[in-house]
């Protein structure tokens, strides 16, 4: 770092993942010592492959612009290594204290334990916070001390009876020009962060969003008011309001889990409010497994599947990135994805079984694009969840579940609504082709305005026979493991 005059600081207040003021306990802790420097920290090089880009990097951009605002133009941006920057604003400015609420990356908890060592070393006192789980990982576990591996009795018996999620904390009380040190010479602007690149689909995929903290307690109303009622089922149809859409706001740190969970619970008792606890509690699980097995970010959780073969076909993973392989709903939740930095659940199993099953991609591959491509890019959610669908993960979905895309789109989609609206070229088309269109007549195609091969693809991919040819592979693993459909 370079000089920089000397300022009055009591406490470092240093915001990751946790890009709020209310329900903060590391920011209210900070706010008790005095003076304090509110700082982010952009280090691209300690978080490796797993650098915060794409969609996520645009939404942290405007995160952290609404949380500049918030504090009143006091937040001060840093770039370079995350431990030389605080060692040198605690040495240069006689810091005493550091805050910081935990995150469960595993290069973030070797980046914290490093940090914190060090800084105690030279007479800091610092102190993490959990400001992003509901039970940290290492409050749930099985009678016999070890991790569970399955969701649902981690969820029913260890997050259960464990000390429930403590009730939100009060919005903190400061006054920004007395709390606050003032701007550093040495400190970045936001812009110099470079997390947006300018380009023209940055703006036409944040416009669907208010990306700030009022944003996420608004949407967190909105699912309130007219989501959570029929949320059980209602979830499932992708163009219903049944869905929270509070997943990149979690991330992110916009708001908390703890206020989502306790205004949740306040609802009438119902098997909605019921069902999207066990959702929050999903998420959790993923955090669980990562902090318990971090190598899970690249290699399978399930052991016996480190001999399973992938098929290495980039032309049909471009297809599938695309959203051009001529499956209708597999084709509308990709281009969701792309103009949107959002798909629903339903369909992320959908397009993530296609490309694992029918065409036998890795799920690594799937996991990088959403990286890419997700504004609620989640290092824990994204690992487990395409593990889980490829079958290869904990709590995993059989190997012989395949997603079949055709009945998934009649059944969940079946007026087409969703479709649709992302595939305009197929607007015209009947109910009954819209999710085979290789089936309608010739007369049908025509009528519609379709040409396949031309105005919309042919199937990249012959459904049955992937879906066979998938089985009979898995199938092979399991003889060669020993094992049997049951295991």
């Amino acid at each position: 770092m370079s000089e920089a005059k000397v300022v009055m600081i009591d406490a470092i207040m240093w915001f990751r993942q946790d890009l709020r003021v209310a329900d903060n306990p590391a920011l209210n802790a900070a706010l008790q010592q005095g003076r304090v420097l509110p700082i982010y920290i952009h280090d691209t090089a300690a978080a490796g492959e797993h650098v915060v880009s794409g969609a996520s990097a645009l939404w942290l951009h405007h995160a952290l612009a609404s949380l500049e605002h918030t504090l009143q133009g006091h937040l001060q941006f840093f770039k370079g290594d995350a431990l030389q920057v605080l060692n040198c604003l605690c040495a240069r400015h006689n810091v005493r204290h550091v805050h910081w609420n935990r995150c469960y990356e595993p290069w973030r908890i070797d980046q914290d334990t490093q940090i914190k060592a060090t800084l105690i070393d030279s007479g800091v006192t610092v102190q993490s916070h959990n400001g992003s789980l509901l039970w940290e990982p290492w409050q749930v576990a099985k009678p016999d001390g070890k991790p569970y591996r399955v969701f649902t009795p981690f969820y029913r018996k260890g997050c259960k009876s464990a000390a429930p999620p403590r009730s939100p904390l009060s919005y903190p009380y400061f006054k920004a020009e007395h709390q606050f040190a003032a701007k550093m010479d040495n400190a970045n602007t936001l812009q110099s962060l470079e997390l947006t690149l300018g380009k023209e689909w940055e703006t036409a995929t944040a416009k669907n969003w208010k990306i700030s903290e009022i944003g996420a307690s608004e949407q967190l109303d909105t699912f309130l008011a007219s989501g959570l009622v029929d949320y059980k089922t209602g979830r499932n149809i992708p163009a219903s309001a049944n869905v929270s859409r509070l997943s990149p706001y979690l991330h992110h740190g916009l708001i908390s889990p703890h206020t989502v969970w306790h205004a949740v619970g306040q609802q009438a008792a119902s098997v909605d409010t019921e069902h999207f606890l066990s959702e929050l509690g999903w998420r959790e699980f993923s955090y669980y497994l990562l902090f318990h097995f971090p190598r899970m970010t690249n290699q399978n959780f399930q052991a016996n599947f480190q001999g399973f073969t992938w098929e290495q076909d980039s032309e049909s993973l471009a297809a599938w990135q695309r959203g051009k392989t001529g499956i209708p709903i597999v084709d509308a939740g990709m281009r969701e994805l792309w103009q949107t930095g959002y798909m629903h659940n339903r369909v992320r199993m959908v397009v993530a079984s296609f490309l694992t099953k029918n065409l036998r991609q890795d799920w690594r591959d799937g996991a990088k694009w959403f990286w890419q491509t997700l504004f609620d890019a989640d290092l824990a959610n994204n690992t487990a969840s395409w593990q889980w669908v490829a079958g290869c993960g904990a709590d995993a979905a059989p190997y012989f579940r395949i997603f079949n895309p055709v009945t998934q789109g009649g059944k969940f989609d079946s007026a087409g609504v969703y479709t649709r609206s992302l595939l305009p070229e197929l607007a015209a088309l009947p109910d009954k082709y819209l999710f085979a269109p290789w089936l309608a007549p010739a007369q049908i195609l025509k009528k519609a305005g379709i040409v396949l091969g031309e105005t919309y693809p042919n199937p990249i991919v012959d459904l049955k026979a992937s879906r066979e040819a998938a089985l009979q592979a898995y199938a092979v693993l399991k003889a060669n493991m020993g094992l049997n459909a049951s295991d």
